[in-house]
């Protein structure tokens, strides 16, 4: 992807003494009182920050948090307990400047966190004048949040648009990569677990990955659809039946291409959907019309491990079974295992098979994990994200800003 690296504009000192404007993603989970209680994205976003306070930049950051109404400040939609943090990781001072659109006043060597982008009028829709206001600001933006880059916004890619100099951070670049790595360039063979409650949340990503990997697999709910799809029964198990064609389609594709998506042989059940309710390994012939299938069966389990072990590059987005409950947590467990144990290259993204990764402890494993959501699973649908399209598309001018010495 044609993009200009901000990491090669601080190693050819084209840095120094000039104003950076970071889009970082610090949107981190709070508790009641507000307290940060997971801290992954404000560690994520420090490489990049300090890359520009090493190079002599004058640095100003600034991230959305929460869902906040535009134009209407409350004290829960503050970055501060975000500047406190960054503050503490870095151990130095992270001042929070409020209101800061038309101006801010910070000098190279200093860092600046500025109030949440969301609260400014305009931000979500893109608004021109916000955009322009912000480009204003700085000579260099840095792209860094890649959580954000399926959203066109004001401080994402208006921006982008209309800053000196527009580029990607060390974050969103080794996103790039590693997306560019696990499906423009696979290592054959390329396996694909996409798994969660519903089919119709991830048809437009099972479409497209039909036409692309050797190996499908579904868990979940989407593979009890699939499991109906192929003639099985899943008693009173979560499904969307209006989407059997559909599942019916992958499958063929994928089977035309000399493809396949495994379906289980062997399934954890139980009568209710509860962290103590009695599991039982069953067949996937003998689904009981009263039964809930809430994993894969160990047989199953065992069969796509083998597989896995054998990948050239693996994608993941979502646990197999309800990992949460202990009784049937064996099918996420044993894949999470085979995939930190395959020579594969992995990508792994989604809220939930971050949980997964925690949980079993594979994170050093895993070749890279993805620090986006939804994006992670735009790009799986072959969607080129705003972000890309826009740091791509002023790259050319961004570097003729630079060889002109901006």
């Amino acid at each position: 992807m044609n993009v200009i690296r901000f990491s090669d504009l601080c190693a050819q000192g084209q840095v120094t003494g000039k104003r950076v404007f970071i889009r970082a993603d610090l949107n981190v989970p709070q508790d009641d009182a507000g307290v940060i209680t997971e801290d992954t994205r404000i560690r994520a976003s420090i490489p990049c920050i300090q890359l520009a306070l090493d190079a002599g930049a004058a640095v100003m950051v600034t991230s959305h948090l929460g869902r906040p109404t535009e134009g209407e400040f409350k004290p829960a939609d503050s970055l501060a307990p975000v500047a406190k943090r960054l503050a503490e990781l870095m151990g130095r001072e992270v001042p929070l400047l409020s209101n800061w659109v038309d101006g801010v006043s910070v000098q190279p060597g200093q860092l600046v966190l500025l109030e949440n982008c969301r609260l400014n009028k305009g931000e979500k829709k893109n608004n021109e004048v916000l955009a322009k206001k912000m480009a204003a600001l700085c000579d260099i933006f840095v792209h860094d949040a890649f959580g954000t880059a399926h959203r066109a916004e004001a401080s994402t890619y208006g921006i982008a648009q209309f800053a000196k100099v527009a580029c990607a951070g060390p974050l969103l670049a080794a996103e790039m990569d590693a997306i560019t790595l696990a499906l423009a360039n696979p290592k054959r063979p390329l396996v694909a677990i996409v798994a969660g409650s519903k089919v119709s949340t991830k048809l437009t990503i099972l479409k497209s990955l039909a036409d692309k990997v050797d190996q499908l697999i579904v868990g979940g709910g989407i593979a009890n659809t699939f499991m109906l799809a192929a003639g099985l029964k899943i008693g009173k198990s979560l499904a969307e039946h209006d989407l059997l064609a559909d599942a019916k389609a992958v499958m063929d594709a994928m089977k035309a291409r000399g493809a396949a998506v495994p379906i289980p042989t062997d399934v954890v059940t139980a009568k209710t959907f509860s962290a103590d309710a009695v599991a039982t390994v069953k067949a996937a012939t003998e689904v009981a019309d009263d039964d809930l299938i809430l994993d894969i069966g160990p047989q199953t389990a065992a069969a796509l491990a083998a597989q896995l072990k054998l990948a050239g590059t693996i994608v993941w987005n979502g646990p197999v079974g309800v990992f949460e409950f202990p009784a049937f947590e064996n099918g996420t467990k044993v894949i999470a295992h085979a995939i930190a144990e395959s020579s594969a290259f992995s990508i792994a993204g989604g809220g939930d098979t971050l949980a997964a990764i925690a949980k079993y402890g594979i994170e050093k494993q895993v070749g890279y994990i993805s620090t986006g959501g939804g994006a992670f699973l735009e790009v799986l649908e072959g969607k080129t994200l705003p972000a890309f399209e826009i740091l791509t598309r002023r790259a050319a001018e961004s570097a003729a800003q630079l060889d002109a010495g901006m």
